[in-house]
């Protein structure tokens, strides 16, 4: 029935008359309609299913096509159906095989201005206000998730909005076993009632991004708070790899033994025992859960069904903000992180992509050494960008809700490592060390204009031969760093916010805080 109104619609006969009383068509007007409608149901997939296409989600009205590069687009369509998309003076055609189609639009200059997208067979869809400029993947766990109406300001903030070179696009919550083909989503205006739940990360990073720039940005968020990396990679690039392999095989194990009657069972149990608790006054257990059915909920599951259905849309790059949830095994991260750039990357096939993180805040349940790795995989990746927040976190809070330095300071890598711009976007990042008269003489890059010049720094650390650090006393001497601790004549090593939630204040000139850092880094296997 919906592919027969579809067509009815296309060729006028359920066109709607200018006049205010048309929303009750009447008399011989409404039976010619329903008779139509009956015949174009009869017919069935005979001819009427044929006819039907469907673009991917991510071409809906609203949408922004990247600049500068070959723009794919593509969809469904039932049998051997030949299609053409028509955009900014180019007509690309092609036939449909086994019911999917793509064309390649050539590279197209930054356009604000609103246009048309036609995608014609034996109907035409017609989507409306579409812009050319730079697009970005958001994307991650709770912190990226976090919307724009509950960081801070942020309500005031969305009520003042009116972007109309800012479109957002937001993937929903999806897990699945095999990779899904589209996201149940449309691009919608960055406007007061769309970017209050939006990512505030995301938002900020665009507007700053925007207004830098003076393209249109679009901006598709996926997201999902409370999830471990290996959930956002493929099973291919999980399965390739000696120390991840196990992820996979574990879960798929964990799908044959699950028995539905014994999690029923189990969770009849607890709720027994969490009801005697409560009658007696006990302390109040935790609420009791019943076991789902593991099937598609494990390894690659997110990418399945978040990322995936986003192949091959044209982007410039991602900003990603997660390892919260893999705070428990540093170690593992250290593998996954970087092995999940580089799947993107070849699932995508732009060659490297730029690839912009946050360094995880200090908060009392994260491990310095999971902020080490993060530092080490922006070392050794080419094209990533990660960005310092030590100034912005909060020991108490896993989500703080100061999100808007975190955008800026993402848009400020984007406009170095994306666009090329020569600015310093990163604070003091250390560079070496040299000890004389028993003090620790550090150097830095990316001081910028300077290192500023605060009187007592903290967050340092010293030590001897004995490895034991003792808290030392820090100063800025010009474009060094000596640090001393009285009872240490021959210092060997130094930490700067080697804790779970330091507290540091060593900035540059341009106000952005210096990376954490430890001499005594383990030396990396053969």
């Amino acid at each position: 029935m919906i592919n027969a109104m579809l067509v009815l619609q296309e060729v006028g006969l359920m066109r709607r008359s200018r006049h205010p009383r048309s929303s009750a068509v009447s008399g011989t007007s409404a039976k010619l309609q329903m008779a139509l409608l009956t015949t174009a149901w009869l017919l069935g997939s005979a001819s009427i299913a044929r006819a039907l296409i469907v673009p991917n989600s991510l071409f809906s009205s609203h949408a922004v096509l990247q600049r500068d590069t070959e723009v794919p687009v593509w969809g469904t369509a039932d049998g051997d159906e030949k299609i053409t998309v028509t955009f900014a003076g180019q007509s690309v055609s092609t036939t449909a095989q086994d019911g999917k189609w793509l064309v390649r639009l050539k590279p197209m200059p930054a356009n604000a201005t609103p246009q048309t997208l036609t995608i014609s067979g034996s109907h035409t869809i017609t989507l409306e206000s579409i812009l050319i400029g730079e697009v970005w993947i958001c994307a991650g766990q709770s912190n990226m998730e976090w919307p724009l109406a509950k960081s801070t300001h942020g309500r005031e903030v969305a009520n003042n909005i009116r972007e109309p070179l800012i479109r957002l696009f937001k993937v929903p919550t999806t897990q699945s076993a095999t990779p899904s083909q589209a996201a149940s989503a449309t691009w919608k205006p960055c406007d007061a009632k769309n970017v209050a739940s939006f990512s505030a990360v995301g938002y900020y990073f665009g507007r700053d991004l925007q207004k830098t720039l003076g393209v249109p940005i679009g901006l598709i968020a996926s997201h999902v708070g409370g999830t471990a990396a290996d959930k956002w990679i493929s099973e291919k690039s999980l399965g390739a790899h000696p120390q991840l392999k196990p992820l996979i095989e574990r879960h798929k194990q964990s799908e044959l033994n699950y028995d539905p009657a014994k999690a029923q069972a189990a969770y009849e149990i607890a709720n027994a025992k969490f009801d005697s608790a409560v009658a007696a006054g006990k302390k109040r257990p935790k609420t009791p859960a019943l076991a789902g059915n593991p099937k598609g909920r494990g390894p690659s599951s997110l990418y399945n069904g978040m990322i995936a259905p986003l192949q091959p849309y044209a982007f410039r790059g991602v900003i990603w903000y997660q390892g919260e949830a893999n705070r428990g095994n540093p170690a593992q991260y250290a593998t996954l992180f970087p092995t999940l750039i580089a799947d993107w990357r070849s699932a995508w096939n732009r060659g490297d992509f730029p690839f912009l993180f946050v360094q995880l805040p200090p908060f009392n349940a994260i491990p310095p050494e999971l902020r080490e790795i993060q530092t080490d995989t922006w070392k050794k990746t080419p094209r990533t960008g990660m960005i310092v927040i030590t100034d912005h976190g909060s020991p108490d809070n896993i989500h703080p809700p100061v999100k808007e330095p975190v955008g800026q300071r993402l848009a400020r890598a984007a406009r170095a490592v994306a666009y090329g711009e020569q600015i310093t976007w990163s604070g003091p990042i250390f560079k070496s060390m040299e000890v004389q008269n028993g003090k620790a003489i550090l150097r830095f890059t990316s001081t910028g204009s300077g290192l500023k010049p605060e009187t007592t720094l903290t967050g340092f650390t010293i030590a001897s031969a004995d490895g034991r650090f003792l808290p030392a006393a820090a100063s800025v001497h010009g474009d060094t760093v000596e640090v001393s601790h009285p009872s240490i004549a021959q210092p060997t090593s130094v930490r700067f916010g080697w804790a779970n939630a330091p507290e540091v204040n060593l900035f540059n000139l341009e106000g952005l805080p210096a990376v954490p850092f430890r001499t005594d880094a383990p030396k990396p296997g053969p």
